[in-house]
C-alpha cells in the first residue's frame, strides 16, 4: 500500500483547513480583532499549535512505521534476550507465511499494507498508514497537538459567539452564522474523540503496551486467573521509563517529533533485564 494522500486523508485535511481559517479569521477576528494584541497574540498561538499539529500529521503519514529486515533470525541462545515470542499453537517461533520471515518482538502482519511491522499498533485509516514502532510518537505528539487545537478553537468560538451577543452583534454574526454551525459540529464530537484517544494512548504508554497487546493481554490475564497465575506484561518497566521508552529520555522532547531513543525496533527492553541484571550482580 503506497502512502500519501487517500480520502480519509483529504477530508482530515480539508477539516483542519476550515477549522483553522474559521479560528482566526471569524471567532478570533469578531472576539478580539486581528490588529488587537490579544487578537495578535491568540492568531499566533493558535497558528503555532495548528502548525504542530499538521508537522506531525504529515509526518505520521509519510514515515514508515517500521519495516522488519529481511535478514532478520532470532537467535534463542542469546543471553540478552531474555524472552521469545512464540505461537499459541506449536509454541515454535513466530514466522509469517505471508513475508516469508521470522517475526521480531512486538511485531505482526498488516493486512492492509501487506507486511509486517515492527511494534504494530494498529493501521490508521485516517493517516493511510500503519501506527508502528518508527511513527508511534510522532502519531501521539500529533493528537496532542489536534486535541490542543481542538479545545483551543471550542474555546474561542463560543466566546466569540459570546461577545457577539452582549455587544449586539447578532445581525452581523449572522453572517457567518454557516461557519459557526459547520465549526461547532466537526469541533464538538472532535474534540470528544480525540480526547478518548489521547487518553487510551496515555494508558497505553504507561503500561508499555501497543492496542494489539493490550487485547492479547487480556487473553493472557483471563488464561493465567484460569491457571492459577499472575500475568504480567513483560514489557512494563514501569510508568516513568515506559514513557521515557516511547517518548524519549528528557521531557523537553516529549512534544517533539524526533524519535532518535527508539533503537531498531528488534529488541526491546523487558522486566526480565532487571531481574537478570540484579541476579548477575548478586
Amino acid at each position: 500500500m503506497k502512502r500519501g494522500f487517500s480520502f480519509s486523508v483529504t477530508v482530515v485535511v480539508s477539516a483542519i483547513v476550515f477549522i483553522y481559517f474559521c479560528t482566526v479569521f471569524v471567532f478570533i477576528d469578531r472576539w478580539f480583532g486581528l490588529m488587537t494584541s490579544p487578537g495578535i497574540m491568540n492568531a499566533v498561538a493558535f497558528t503555532g499549535v495548528a502548525f504542530m499539529c499538521v508537522l506531525n500529521y504529515a509526518y505520521a503519514i509519510l514515515a514508515d512505521p517500521g519495516r522488519v529486515p529481511s535478514s532478520f533470525m532470532p537467535d534463542i541462545e542469546d543471553p540478552e534476550v531474555p524472552i521469545h515470542e512464540i505461537k499459541r499453537k506449536g509454541g515454535d517461533l513466530r514466522f509469517c507465511q505471508k513475508c516469508s520471515c521470522f517475526k521480531p518482538p512486538r511485531a505482526h502482519h498488516c493486512r492492509v499494507c501487506k507486511r509486517c511491522i515492527l511494534r504494530m499498533d494498529h493501521h490508521c485509516n485516517w493517516i493511510n498508514n500503519c501506527v508502528g514502532h518508527a511513527n508511534y510518537k510522532v502519531f501521539f505528539v500529533f493528537v496532542v497537538y489536534a486535541v490542543i487545537a481542538c479545545i483551543y478553537s471550542l474555546i474561542l468560538l463560543v466566546g466569540s459567539l459570546i461577545d457577539d451577543s452582549q455587544n449586539d452583534k447578532q445581525h452581523s454574526a449572522d453572517t457567518f452564522r454557516v461557519a459557526y454551525v459547520i465549526s461547532g459540529l466537526l469541533l464538538v464530537p472532535l474534540s470528544v474523540a480525540l480526547s478518548v484517544l489521547l487518553g487510551w494512548h496515555i494508558y497505553l504508554i504507561l503500561q508499555n503496551k501497543t492496542t494489539i497487546e493490550y487485547h492479547e493481554g487480556v487473553r493472557a490475564m483471563w488464561l493465567a486467573e484460569k491457571g492459577g497465575t499472575v500475568y504480567k506484561h513483560p514489557y512494563d518497566l514501569g510508568a516513568y521509563e515506559n514513557l521515557t521508552t516511547v517518548l524519549g529520555p528528557s521531557i523537553f522532547c516529549w512534544i517533539c517529533p524526533f524519535s532518535r531513543h527508539i533503537g531498531n525496533g528488534l529488541r526491546f527492553r523487558t522486566a526480565y533485564d532487571r531481574v537478570s541484571t540484579s541476579s548477575t550482580s548478586k
